[in-house]
């Protein structure tokens, strides 16, 4: 099926369309330093392990708000990559990111794509995150379309098990 055969299309963001300027080991570093900070014991230092135990223990605030000011620098000084020279497309676009929104939109609006872009799904937009199939499902839907109709553009194992679990195509960058 090729790309003009989708009805709506829904784009990773890091990776995919840019990349973040993040160095994720500093970053799950210091999320580690924080949530002990917060009495919280944690061996783990891979940045979703320590997701996991913030969720665990309450203390998702505390490590999302390290992780989102890393990735909205990051989004500052992005480099746009090749996929985004797909953009725009003749159907509805969205993005699905397990970013914070807030960095994506930074990012979408630092590489003048937000105005392609008609929906944004982030990490913190709804209570699941990739690979659980709701924050794809939530884009498909506020663009209108539906999981069979779209395919969804990413750069990950993830990204594709997203895209089974919703039903959609998926297509690696």
């Amino acid at each position: 099926m090729t790309m003009s055969a989708y009805d709506a299309i829904v784009y990773d963001l890091d990776g995919t369309l840019v990349e973040l300027a993040v160095d994720w080991e500093a970053t799950a570093n210091e999320g580690l330093t924080a949530l002990r900070s917060a009495g919280v014991a944690v061996e783990e230092t891979d940045l979703w392990s320590l997701f996991g135990v913030a969720d665990a223990t309450g203390h998702r605030s505390t490590l999302e708000a390290v992780v989102s000011e890393h990735e909205r620098a990051g989004a500052r000084n992005s480099r746009l990559l090749e996929t985004a020279s797909e953009l725009p497309q003749s159907v509805p676009v969205a993005v699905c990111s397990l970013n914070c929104q807030d960095a994506c939109e930074i990012a979408l609006e630092h590489h003048s794509l937000a105005d392609h872009i008609e929906t944004v799904v982030g990490r913190d937009t709804v209570p699941t995150e990739k690979p659980d199939p709701e924050p794809l499902l939530t884009a498909i839907d506020r663009i209108g379309g539906t999981p069979e109709e779209t395919v969804f553009i990413g750069d990950s194992p993830r990204d594709e098990r997203t895209a089974q679990r919703a039903g959609t195509a998926f297509k690696y960058v």
